[in-house]
C-alpha cells in the first residue's frame, strides 16, 4: 500500500502547487498562511516537523521565519520539488522521503509538529497521531490543518478533535473559512486544531 501511495503522490507532484493553498504562489494567500501559522509556531526559532510536507511550501514559509524545519513526505518527487523550492535559504529545511504515519525522527525533540491535510489520509489515524505526539517536547505544540471536503474525502472537525482528546491533549479549534487561505470562497469544512503542550 505504501508503494502505491508513493506512486500516486509522485504523479500528483507536477500539479500539486497549482492549488492556491499548496503552492502559496499568490502573495495574499501566502501572507494569510504566514499570519496564521507564524504566531502559533512562535517568534523564537523552533524545531518543526512538517509531516506530509508535499512540495514544502509550509516548510519554506516557516524556515523564512527563522525556524528549523524537517519535512517528510512519502513521495520522492514531492521531496525533490521541496528541496528545489528551498534552494539555499538559511536556515535550510531538511527534507526526507519517509512515511508520515511512522516518521523516522527522534522522539521528544520537536517544539512543533505540523500536518496539513494528512491525518485524514492515514491508514490508522489514531496510531499516526500517537506517533506524531511522541515527537514533541513536553511543551511542544501540535498543529493540524484538516477538512471535510466537497469531494466527500476528509475528516470532520469533531472527529479530529476527538482523536486529539483521546491522546490526552487539550486543543483549540479554529474554522478556516476565510477565502484568503484558499484563493477563493469555499463551501466545505476546513479547520485548524492547535494543541499546545
Amino acid at each position: 500500500m505504501t508503494e502505491e501511495l508513493s506512486v500516486l503522490w509522485d504523479r500528483e507532484a507536477p500539479r500539486f502547487d497549482d492549488a492556491a493553498d499548496h503552492g502559496l504562489r499568490d502573495p495574499e494567500v501566502r501572507a494569510a498562511w504566514r499570519e496564521l501559522l507564524v504566531p502559533l509556531v512562535g517568534s523564537e526559532p523552533q524545531n518543526v516537523a512538517d509531516l506530509g510536507c508535499g512540495t514544502g511550501s509550509l516548510a519554506v514559509l516557516l524556515a523564512e521565519a527563522g525556524h528549523r524545519v524537517t519535512g517528510i513526505d512519502l513521495a520522492p518527487e514531492m521531496i525533490k520539488r521541496a528541496r528545489a523550492k528551498a534552494g539555499s535559504m538559511t536556515p535550510t529545511p531538511e527534507f526526507l522521503v519517509a512515511d508520515a504515519s511512522v516518521p523516522p525522527l527522534p522522539a521528544g525533540t520537536f517544539d512543533v509538529v505540523l500536518a496539513r491535510h494528512v491525518l485524514w489520509a492515514m491508514p490508522n489515524p489514531p496510531t499516526a497521531l500517537a506517533n506524531w505526539i511522541r515527537l514533541l517536547t513536553p511543551a511542544g505544540r501540535l498543529i493540524l490543518i484538516e477538512g471535510c471536503w466537497s469531494t466527500g474525502a476528509g475528516l470532520a472537525a469533531d472527529a479530529c478533535a476527538q482523536l486529539v482528546r483521546e491522546q490526552g491533549r487539550n486543543l483549540e479549534l479554529r474554522r478556516l473559512d476565510d477565502p484568503a487561505y484558499w484563493g477563493g470562497p469555499i463551501t466545505d469544512e476546513r479547520y485548524l486544531v492547535h494543541s499546545p503542550g
